[in-house]
């Protein structure tokens, strides 16, 4: 007898309805309930839709009420949202909005001189004063899609090994990945929420809308400071928070670190953490939720679910469990780990495949690039990259991305199993394995280690530290210490790490 488009702005219209009173999002010293959230997004969309005349809104700004408001107030003006990465050139952002036919630009202040460097920038409007006149001056509006998958955002993936493809989001698909966010990490009306993890990545991997589902608070972030994250966690009364393995080495080791109560509930994804941050962090209290996806994926699609059994084990033995991806998420079809021959690798927990996904958290497809999307799923899966196994309770390992795999002497080499022993040392604070060329061996792994401030550890000591715990051809033949390079999002860029080897390691 009823049927609606599924489309995840419609959270904020319940939340309005039924927490309206309440405080919705904190930004600084600036709060709005949730009335009035809606109401600044309706008036953003009355703004924007005569502008964009049916072509997508892009945004450039940090964790800030703007970007927030984007994630509701652009679609409801019937037009697909382009948030754009804050770290990239102008040149990079200039490909963007000419690839995705931006018709505006809305712009934080902090990137006025970027924004000038743009050779063609569309129709700009500066966050501030320019923004509020807009919003103030405008009739408000919400038009929802008469299509379910329909285009609701275009996200960029980085573009390392080439231009950034544009991955193109639907409604369907945001709203049900809010829903599984939402029932996976516990969020409710009670719930905190701080943006640590930067909302342009995969729309804040659907976070804006699942927090808006639970009418839960968000509190924004310019930032990511670790005094600045440690005063809210205590000031606002944070519960959850989101971030690249990265993330949790700043906040476990900074300063203001200490022990949180209530418990504090963390997703993480981006790269598998090592067991010894996230031992740390459960010493701290907080409460560690592995999860894994892609720009392709609308964020995360597994999640490393957590079974009560488990509760049992130690500490050691349960953040070797964490460690893993785990199993589709609750609106994901299971995912799969395909072998060579095109077949499932048996669930031994050793069998090598590639992880495969397939669900409603898949994307449309790639922007203007149907040659790339028929290679991304041949079959209706969609390829991660990703090389994993399955262990015998289903839960999937992630081995290495299949570009990262260090083959030596015919020997496969994960780079990811060697940086967790790494991390196993005091002294380490991050590693990042890579290949090095070889005369004898083809290739061998190389460390890149970044340690505790005050710490110290010599090359030959790390070495023989792996020697003692996995087999003699994966320890690294030599090891660099310093800051490693990343993206925005906190992925370490191994390219870069790879590009700066020079000649051949003996």
């Amino acid at each position: 007898m009823s049927f609606e488009p599924l489309t995840p702005v419609s959270y904020l219209d319940r939340a309005a309805s039924a927490h309206g009173d309440r405080i919705g999002v904190v930004d600084g010293d600036r709060r709005w309930t949730y009335a009035e959230l809606r109401d600044r997004c309706r008036r953003l969309a009355g703004a924007l839709a005569p502008l964009a005349q049916g072509r997508p809104v892009a945004v450039l700004a940090p964790n800030t009420h703007v970007l927030l408001e984007a994630n509701f107030g652009v679609p409801w003006a019937g037009v697909p949202l382009v948030a754009v990465n804050t770290r990239l050139s102008a040149g990079e952002i200039a490909y963007i909005l000419e690839h995705s036919e931006a018709s505006v630009l809305v712009y934080d202040p902090v990137f006025e001189e970027l924004v000038s460097r743009l050779p063609a920038p569309p129709k700009l409007i500066r966050a501030g004063e320019q923004y509020e006149e807009l919003l103030a001056a405008a009739e408000p509006r919400g038009s929802a899609p008469q299509d379910e998958r329909a285009l609701l955002s275009i996200n960029y993936t980085s573009g390392t090994t080439g231009k950034p493809k544009g991955v193109m989001y639907h409604h369907r698909g945001a709203y049900l990945q809010a829903l599984a966010m939402v029932g996976h990490t516990g969020l409710s009306p009670s719930s905190v929420h701080l943006w640590t993890l930067p909302m342009f990545h995969c729309n804040g991997w659907c976070f804006p809308w699942a927090v808006t589902a639970a009418a839960a608070t968000h509190v924004c972030l310019a930032k990511v400071e670790p005094a600045r994250v440690w005063q809210l966690i205590r000031e606002e009364g944070v519960t959850h928070l989101n971030g690249a393995p990265t993330v949790l080495s700043m906040l476990a080791y900074a300063p203001e670190a200490g022990p949180v109560s209530p418990t504090v509930r963390v997703a993480t994804g981006g790269a598998p953490p090592s067991p010894a941050i996230l031992r740390r962090m459960g010493e701290l209290g907080f409460e560690v939720t592995h999860l894994y996806g892609l720009t392709e994926t609308f964020g995360p699609a597994m999640i490393c679910d957590w079974r009560p059994e488990w509760n049992d084990l130690d500490a050691a033995a349960q953040a070797r469990l964490k460690a893993r991806q785990g199993v589709g998420n609750m609106i994901a079809c299971q995912a799969r780990v395909i072998g060579d021959d095109g077949r499932d690798v048996p669930a031994d927990g050793s069998s090598i495949g590639e992880i495969s996904l397939r669900g409603n958290n898949v994307m449309l497809g790639y922007l203007k690039d149907p040659e790339a999307t028929a290679q991304a799923a041949p079959d209706g899966w969609f390829r991660t990259g990703d090389l994993g196994v399955v262990h015998p309770d289903g839960y999937v390992e992630l081995r290495d991305r299949s570009k990262d795999v260090i083959i030596s002497g015919g020997e496969n080499i994960a780079s990811v199993e060697v940086e967790q022993v790494l991390a196993e040392h005091p002294a380490v604070l991050e590693a990042a394995v890579v290949a090095a060329p070889h005369e004898k061996w083809g290739e061998v792994p190389v460390a890149y280690v970044t340690l505790h401030d005050g710490a110290a550890v010599g090359e030959q000591e790390l070495i023989e530290f792996v020697r003692e715990r996995l087999a003699h051809f994966k320890a690294p033949k030599s090891v660099v210490f310093g800051r490693l390079p990343k993206t925005s999002t906190g992925k370490i860029q191994k390219y870069l790490l790879r590009d700066g080897i020079r000649g051949v390691v003996s």
